[in-house]
């Protein structure tokens, strides 16, 4: 993988979304939002994990063998893949003993106890290439679209997503630029590896909250965009979000119907083209900027 690919957040072959046949609902009622918080993986970025991908095993068994031999570790890739994934269960039961409800790892800490390595800049090379293979990233369709007509409009914005170091960097390579840049909002940006709580834990979407209401804007005021009704629509509505739904990827959307949390819960807007959530009267200006 070439320096390019690395901090591009790609590979060869880009993905596309796989049309999930949902119909957008709900479009009349954006426009009077003051703030957007967003997902990222599955709604900002095309995922070939469909989320973010530290929790599974996965199939790139060629590649995965190349990175191990590149940085000289003597290990099958069955037995790094079945050792990162008792690690995370591990870190997983620490946490949950320590009362945290949805507990998330810092992907760094578990391949720096795996390997044994000190080095800082060796240990964020691998697991970002690791990454890099088992789940590739592309921006969805609309993004930058998006993001130019929430800049033309003023619109705060921020992220709230299950997220790793890395996360942020593969972004920003997608966007050729940094986030601030885009008119993100650095002290509205939460990713759970920071906090060791994973959505759908409401902990970060009330921490959010607090930060927007000291600058006078209010819970209803505020559009928080996800693919995942338990993860993303359930907490965002708990603090008094308007919610939206992004339908626009077969491989991450989730409506999570077997969930009882989710039985009766109704997303305010669905979207299925990050687009729709520029208001009619700014479409054209967007697509000029």
């Amino acid at each position: 993988m070439n320096p390019e690919e690395s901090r591009s957040g790609q590979s060869p072959g880009p993905l596309m979304p796989i049309p999930t046949g949902v119909t957008a609902k709900g479009l009349s009622k954006l426009g009077r939002e003051k703030a957007m918080l967003f997902d990222v993986y599955g709604t900002l970025v095309i995922s070939g994990a469909g989320e973010c991908s530290a929790y599974k095993n996965h199939e790139n068994q060629g590649a995965i063998r190349e990175l191990l031999r590149r940085f000289k570790i003597g290990k099958t890739v069955r037995q790094v893949q079945t050792a990162l994934v008792d690690a995370i269960k591990g870190e997983h039961a620490r946490l949950i003993e320590k009362g945290i409800d949805y507990p998330e790892i810092d992907i760094l800490r578990i391949w720096r106890r795996m390997l044994g390595w000190d080095d800082p800049s060796r240990l964020s090379a691998f697991a970002h290439a690791y990454e890099l293979i088992v789940n590739p990233i592309f921006p969805m369709p609309g993004l930058m679209e998006l993001l130019r007509s929430c800049r033309q409009r003023r619109l705060t914005l921020g992220i709230i997503s299950n997220a790793q170091f890395y996360t942020q960097d593969l972004l920003e390579g997608i966007l050729a630029d940094k986030l601030e840049t885009w008119g993100f909002d650095p002290r509205l940006i939460f990713y759970s590896y920071q906090h060791k709580r994973a959505k759908p834990s409401v902990h970060l979407f009330e921490m959010v909250a607090r930060r927007l209401a000291a600058r006078g804007i209010q819970t209803d005021s505020v559009l928080y965009v996800g693919n995942d009704m338990r993860n993303d629509i359930q907490p965002a509505k708990e603090v008094g979000f308007q919610a939206a739904l992004f339908a626009g990827d077969q491989r991450s959307l989730r409506w999570r119907k077997a969930d009882a949390r989710c039985r009766d819960l109704r997303p305010d807007v669905v979207v299925t083209d990050l687009r729709q959530l520029i208001p009619a009267e700014h479409t054209a200006i967007g697509d000029k900027l």
